[in-house]
């Protein structure tokens, strides 16, 4: 017989049993001996811009890939409408030790019309931590606004990336991803620019929690381990750089702080200049000011950045690191060791990332459609809270949608073996009430006779023969 305990115990296995896949597994570690690439986004799209508008492929909303060597300059075509605010960013990530110069190592970006017209600034990343190649990042736009005149109308546009270096800089290509993104546009009045004095710009001192968390920064904006408000550890190298995200909701700004403990090799002693770097990019990978490097001689040092908060009205702001905290989403901060930071940590360094979201979350400006990358969800703060990165949040996600439905199709399983129990006693219990006489032995209805010493209690046979009753075993 099948009892509602005997149901209810058979849901709890299943659910144990489908939990099982959940359990996180083990991360990998690169070698010690060799410093990681960036790592491009899976599936984006490879492309190829030309050198000329006529023959520029046509960029689509997504992820792209292409490459760009020094003097090169590059052109994409886009189809912009009148209503929409559309973003450019491109990264360049020129592999670990690769020769480059402060400064003069850098791409330009802009968005220009059909007849040549420049849509808004220029973004010009650089590099500026003392020769260290790692990922520079930034983005351009096409902005729809009553403060604005050019680039208004809908038709053709093209993004345009050009490289700049010397010749006594590394000859290298350089891996490029550009990114373009839509921004759903307002249902509402446009948000004015925040008035000046509505928020400090005293920075305030850096989180003290007793406790550090493990984090586990990524190569990229693609696989940036999450974080949340809270004292993180990780371990970085000579050479690299190491991202991690942060969800940041309107009204919330960043407090962030990353640390080098002091030395314990005796034999170093030299005054490296900038060895340890922080850079801050927004959703759509705009650089909210410039990197931080600071020096360091084997004693503690600290690279600090501390935000605006994030308001829609900022984008109305000249000044640049107020400018791009412009919209809620994951916030990234990109963290860089000098390979010259060798001499005091040959093996790596053990990193300390005091992260500290303050003030509190507020409703967006109303957009007409979905916010998409532009919004902070309760999902994007359960994964920040467990340094998740996306990869790894979107396979908890499908894991648990799998194990739900196994766990409804073992329900099911059980309700219908009951029913059909029931059902069969039922028919036994019927049978053992009819008529003697009602039919001939052979006859629909009727039953055999009873040997001598055979019971001719039907309900008796029906628990004996197996094809009543659940399956032995059960």
């Amino acid at each position: 017989m099948v009892t509602g305990r005997t149901t209810y115990r058979g849901i709890a296995v299943l659910a144990a049993l489908a939990a099982v896949p959940i359990l996180p597994g083990t991360v990998g570690v690169a070698s010690a001996e060799n410093v990681p690439r960036y790592r491009m986004a899976e599936g984006a799209t490879k492309i190829a811009g030309s050198p000329k508008s006529t023959d520029a492929p046509s960029l689509q909303p997504g992820l792209h890939t292409d490459a760009i060597k020094r003097g090169e300059q590059k052109w994409y075509a886009v189809n912009l409408d009148a209503r929409t605010n559309a973003y450019f960013s491109a990264v360049a990530a020129p592999t670990p030790g690769t020769k480059v110069e402060d400064y003069g190592d850098k791409l330009t970006l802009s968005v220009q019309d059909s007849s040549g017209t420049t849509c808004g600034s220029e973004a010009r990343p650089s590099f500026n931590g003392g020769g260290m190649a790692y990922p520079i990042a930034d983005y351009v736009t096409r902005r729809i606004g009553a403060d604005r005149t050019e680039c208004q109308k809908a038709g053709p546009y093209y993004l345009v990336i050009t490289r700049e270096g010397s010749e006594t800089s590394g000859p290298d290509t350089w891996p490029l991803e550009i990114n373009y993104l839509n921004e759903p546009r307002l249902e509402g009045s446009t948000p004015a620019k925040p008035g000046h004095g509505t928020w400090s710009t005293a920075t305030p001192a850096p989180r003290t929690d007793a406790t550090k968390r493990g984090a586990r920064g990524g190569t990229g904006f693609n696989d940036a381990g999450s974080v949340a408000s809270g004292v993180w550890k990780d371990r970085v190298r000579p050479g690299e750089t190491r991202f991690y995200r942060v969800p940041v909701d309107w009204g919330q700004r960043l407090n962030l702080s990353a640390e080098l403990p002091n030395a314990t090799s005796s034999r170093a002693s030299a005054f490296l200049a900038r060895v340890l770097g922080l850079a801050v990019y927004n959703p759509a990978r705009g650089a909210v000011g410039d990197p931080s490097f600071v020096s360091y001689t084997g004693k503690p040092a600290a690279a600090k950045e501390f935000t605006a908060p994030v308001d829609y009205g900022n984008r109305f702001d000249s000044t640049g690191s107020v400018n791009a905290m412009r919209f809620a989403g994951w916030y990234y901060l990109a963290v860089s060791l000098h390979p010259d930071a060798a001499q005091y940590f040959p093996k790596g360094a053990e990193l300390t990332l005091r992260v500290d979201v303050r003030g509190t979350a507020k409703a967006g400006p109303g957009y007409a459609g979905p916010a998409g990358a532009f919004s902070v969800t309760p999902e994007d703060r359960e994964t920040a809270r467990k340094g998740q990165t996306a990869q790894e949040a979107a396979k908890s996600g499908t894991l648990m949608t799998v194990a739900y439905a196994g766990i409804g199709t073992g329900v099911v399983l059980l309700l219908g073996l009951g029913a059909w129990t029931l059902a069969a006693r039922r028919s036994a219990a019927g049978a053992a009430a009819s008529p003697a006489g009602a039919g001939t032995a052979s006859g629909p209805g009727g039953h055999r006779p009873s040997l001598p010493g055979q019971s001719t209690d039907s309900t008796q046979q029906a628990s004996q023969n197996p094809r009543f009753g659940p399956p032995q075993g059960w």
